[in-house]
């Protein structure tokens, strides 16, 4: 039965290897009592220790709420795989967060108020991510041979992405407060994806489908000089205006402990009514993404090309 609250976990010290919290999530808690929770084994190396040698365990919040509290915020860098596999209940990092983070997730909402390192989102098949600092290489991509990155759900961040971002994802919406390393957007298959900052080499390369945004003028220009990208014609009015519309709504989403203020300035460029200048491609694999290259405010009179 459920024990009719959630639960805060703070961690004691520094693990000297990296500790991996597979199967630590809202749900699997919901119904424990703590000396349940304590008893969970986390993983070590090949050792198996009870929750209770790193955390201090006890009752707080609402049934299927799980705080994870890190004294000293970088510590929690070390800590891998946190709500890698959660179906519902919302999850909140006070602090950084390892590798994985909310791995295959595909329901629930898990809030980081610090950074995370890399696969952030790998393989997420729903729910919601929203990381309030920066976050490492391949988020919301696939795992070594998987054909599919991220596959639906709401991932945001609020600071920069590092290197193949979004490599093979295939459907849901990802927004980049700042900007990502190099080959971003790689072999991207679908979904919706907006980066307001710079980008590093070769961005949208191997793209298929989907849709990118890109609010900075310097990432603009990194996807013109691909020579797989070109210039799109048509009328996309419509499909302009839908996109605008859903990427506001989503945006307003984000909570306002996860970042929600660094992506207003992203909010108020799109503006619905009339679609800008657009790259399609890659051509060098037949694709049909495409992406919009919102004017800078500096000069928003300036062509594309």
């Amino acid at each position: 039965m459920p024990t009719g609250h959630g639960w805060r976990l703070t961690l004691r010290r520094r693990p000297a290897l990296r500790l991996e919290l597979d199967g630590l999530l809202p749900e699997t808690l919901d119904g424990l009592d703590a000396a349940a929770v304590a008893a969970l084994p986390l993983r070590l190396g090949r050792l198996r220790p009870p929750l209770s040698d790193w955390f201090d365990v006890a009752p707080a919040g609402a049934a299927g709420e799980l705080v994870l509290v890190f004294p000293d915020a970088a510590d929690g860098a070390r800590l891998d795989r946190i709500g890698a596999g959660m179906t519902r209940g919302w999850l909140v990092v006070h602090g950084d967060a390892g590798d994985e983070v909310g791995a295959g997730m595909s329901g629930g909402r898990i809030e980081v108020r610090g950074s995370v390192r890399d696969q952030a989102g790998v393989e997420m098949q729903g729910g919601a991510l929203h990381i309030a600092g920066d976050a490492g290489d391949f988020v919301a991509s696939a795992r070594p041979g998987s054909p599919d990155g991220m596959r639906g759900g709401l991932l945001s961040i609020a600071g920069r992405a590092g290197a193949r971002l979004a490599d093979r994802m295939r459907r849901g919406t990802l927004l980049v407060a700042g900007g990502a390393g190099d080959f971003a957007l790689s072999r991207l298959v679908a979904g919706t994806v907006v980066i307001g900052g710079a980008v590093g080499a070769h961005p949208a390369w191997g793209l298929r489908r989907g849709s990118v945004v890109l609010l900075d003028a310097g990432a603009q220009a990194a996807a013109q000089r691909e020579p797989g990208l070109v210039p799109g014609g048509g009328d996309v009015r419509v499909a302009w205006t839908l996109i605008a519309r859903d990427l506001r709504r989503q945006i307003e989403a984000v909570p306002e402990a996860a970042g929600r203020a660094a992506f207003r300035p992203m909010s108020d460029r799109l503006d619905d009514r009339a679609p800008p200048p657009r790259l399609r491609g890659d051509l060098a694999v037949d694709g049909l993404g495409e992406l919009f290259l919102l004017a800078p405010v500096s000069d928003p009179e300036e062509p594309v090309r």
